[in-house]
């Protein structure tokens, strides 16, 4: 009984040996063929003996997952990210700086409409002093020449006003009322009206009725 046992657990003991070895040949060939290891040195002479072509080696052999890890590689990543975000922060910069110049532009053409509009109103301040002071200084002709007017005898003061245009008349006799209104005073102008010819008078008095106000 124990020589019969015997034969049948080396036998036993042979198939697993041999199963084994397919089974670390076949691990090895796999291996290979993804690409865990490089094993086309040790496996060069079974594949020409098969006749199988060998397999051309992946890029980082062995260690292509390794490489994948590689601090350079890491590096390199991390410094195209960087890259990348530097690129995007320069756009924003300059769309940024694309809209302060629009905005500066926008400022500068108020800060002239402006500046412009303040000349207008200078010029316009200015016309209407100017015109302020030119009646100020024809109002103040025409009280000082119905003053002299006032003092001469009314014969010769309606000879000088005869040879005036009538506007120049009507502004001396509004002159002349005011200064005798203000003097609580008689006026001559109805008595120089008198001295003139009637036509004229007419005339002087239908104008003096159309523009009551003096000096406009």
């Amino acid at each position: 009984m124990a020589s019969f046992g015997r034969p049948r657990v080396l036998g036993r003991i042979v198939l697993l040996l041999a199963m084994i070895v397919a089974l670390v040949i076949g691990g090895i060939v796999w291996f290979d063929y993804i690409g865990l290891i490089d094993a086309k040195s040790l496996l060069a002479p079974a594949y020409k003996a098969l006749g199988v072509s060998v397999r051309a080696p992946i890029p980082g052999g062995a260690n292509g997952l390794a490489g994948a890890n590689s601090p350079a590689l890491l590096e390199e990543e991390r410094y195209a990210k960087r890259l990348e975000s530097i690129s995007v922060r320069a756009e924003e910069l300059d769309a940024r700086e694309g809209g302060l110049q629009k905005k500066d532009a926008e400022v500068s053409q108020k800060a002239q409409e402006l500046d412009d509009r303040g000349k207008a109103l200078d010029d316009q301040e200015k016309s209407f002093n100017d015109k302020v002071k030119q009646y100020d200084n024809r109002k103040a002709n025409v009280d000082q020449n119905a003053q002299y007017l006032v003092g001469m005898p009314p014969a010769r003061a309606v000879s000088i006003l005869v040879a005036m245009d009538d506007q120049t008349v009507i502004d001396l006799f509004h002159s002349v009322e005011e200064q005798a209104k203000a003097a609580g005073t008689s006026s001559l102008v109805s008595v120089w009206l008198a001295g003139m010819p009637p036509d004229r008078s007419a005339t002087l008095q239908r104008k003096m009725a159309a523009k009551p106000s003096p000096l406009q």
